[in-house]
């Protein structure tokens, strides 16, 4: 009778780690990646990205899982069509050459307050570097707009410093700041 008991639960550990995987495509409506730099010394200039793309996956039992991240160079928006052009063009994103940024984590861990340290590389312009994401939150659960209450959701709010030059982006330095801070405001919902 104990054999069998031990080799029930030892059948469906496997199960229960796995059902505890589970995926999720990022929200485009709802995922903001945005940065902040500094303008000539004067005042500090922001901007986001409008279209947004990519997969997650969370593990709550390992506090662990994946972040790949996917925002389209050409979407950038900084409130003035000039301005946007110029960070299109070669001299900033060469988005027409590189149309995609990309973020493809490497190691997810999530701590006990659903804070969490995500490793990984940032594509800017053809060249990766390793970033590590700070997140200061991180929440999953059921939509609570969703009127069949159904909609399961995980969100979390990150945030990175890079240098623009570490990826080859050295236009007007050091007048334009080289720092950059980036925030990431992500939804996903479960697949």
């Amino acid at each position: 009778m104990r054999k069998t008991i031990i080799a029930s639960v030892l059948m469906a550990l496997p199960v229960v780690s796995f059902a505890a995987s589970e995926q999720f495509t990022i929200d485009p409506t709802h995922t903001y990646p945005h940065f902040k730099i500094n303008h000539l010394g004067f005042s500090t200039l922001q901007g986001r990205f409008n279209r947004t793309s990519g997969k997650l996956t969370v593990d709550t039992a390992k506090k662990t899982g994946s972040v790949n991240i996917v925002i389209d160079a050409t979407s950038v928006d900084t409130g003035f069509k000039k301005r946007d052009d110029h960070l299109r063009s070669p001299d900033f994103l060469n988005a027409a050459e590189f149309p995609e940024i990309t973020y493809q984590s490497s190691k997810v861990k999530i701590n006990a307050d659903n804070s969490a340290i995500v490793n990984g590389t940032l594509t800017i312009m053809g060249t990766s570097k390793s970033v590590t994401l700070d997140v200061s939150k991180m929440h999953c659960g059921i939509h609570p707009m969703d009127p069949k209450k159904q909609k399961y959701v995980c969100g979390f709010d990150a945030t990175a410093k890079i240098k623009r030059s570490d990826f080859g982006i050295k236009y007007g330095l050091p007048a334009i700041g080289d720092e950059m801070e980036l925030s990431f405001e992500v939804e996903a919902v479960r697949n």
